[in-house]
């Protein structure tokens, strides 16, 4: 493993992202759960929400704390599975387009949910590869 960027500013920058994925993670989990589930008012909360995007992000949201711990932990996997996540968020987020395009009831609060989870998991990724990069002219 010897071979990551494990200068103090990429440790911290390491460990501020993965704890920003955490968060993001267990919000997720807990919001989705709560709609998906129908804990106390959140149904009626969530007012027009699509179920396939809500189950969506509510599953991501284990990829999101799996993520999180790879970033945290320094392995190679987590970037791949936040590119995972990012590209399955725009996909998801492109579906719930097409169902704005044609009319479908929505909330705006979701496309902004929506816009702002994949330029996350976007930024994750791009972070994750620059921060568990190996650094020039290390030994291994």
């Amino acid at each position: 493993m010897g071979t990551r960027s494990s200068s103090p500013g990429a440790a911290t920058w390491r460990w501020a992202a993965a704890a920003a994925a955490a968060v993001f993670g267990v919000a997720t989990i807990v919001s989705g759960g709560r709609v998906l589930f129908g804990v106390g008012s959140a149904r009626e909360a969530a007012g027009h929400y699509l179920p396939p995007v809500v189950a969506f992000n509510f599953a991501a949201g284990f990829g999101y704390l799996a993520a999180a711990a790879g970033l945290a932990l320094r392995r190679r996997w987590s970037v791949g599975l936040a590119v995972a996540i990012a590209g399955a968020t725009v996909l998801v987020f492109a579906a719930l387009g097409v169902h704005v395009a044609t009319g479908g009831a929505f909330e705006q609060r979701t496309v902004v949910a929506m816009a702002v989870r994949s330029a996350f998991w976007i930024a994750f990724a791009v972070a994750g590869a620059r921060l568990l990069r190996p650094r020039s002219g290390s030994q291994a």
